[in-house]
């Protein structure tokens, strides 16, 4: 009886994926990329903070200086009425003013945004591109020398 010998796979498996390289410099760069959007965004978001914060004391300023002419004493009743409707009228004027610079800063968050994300993409691609160029030409390198070893 012939005695058939299996061949080893874990031999042939261990040599096959060696004659593939693995560059590991490709997810390198998507890392660094990735970190700098992050860090971009973040820088947006930050602005976005502190200007809509700094909008919010503002009003809150405006508006306690206002309250402060409210409570002081008046000689007439109607004195009273009318302090209540100056301060509506005012509020009014402020809180249109205030929300219209809250949308300001929520459209320039929005157009920061979209031209970090537009930017991010193209980078992206291009970090792609690279790599499948770099990858086909490994492969075809490693492909060359498999067949020619044989």
């Amino acid at each position: 009886m012939a005695k058939t010998t299996t061949p080893d796979m874990t031999a042939m498996f261990k040599d096959v994926m060696g004659s593939f390289p693995v560059d590991t410099a490709a997810m390198e760069d998507a890392f660094k990329t990735a970190t700098s959007l992050n860090e971009k965004l973040s820088t947006v978001a930050i602005d976005a903070a502190e200007k809509s914060t700094e909008i919010s004391s503002k009003w809150t300023k405006e508006t306690l200086a206002k309250l402060a002419d409210i409570s002081k004493a008046k000689t007439e009743p109607a004195d009273y009425a009318k302090a209540m409707t100056d301060f509506a009228s005012a509020y009014a004027e402020v809180t249109s003013e205030h929300m219209a610079a809250f949308a300001e800063v929520a459209k320039k968050v929005q157009m920061d945004t979209v031209e970090l994300m537009m930017a991010a993409g193209k980078d992206m691609s291009e970090d792609a591109q690279a790599a499948v160029t770099k990858a086909t030409g490994d492969m075809t390198a490693a492909a060359k020398k498999a067949t020619a070893g044989k």
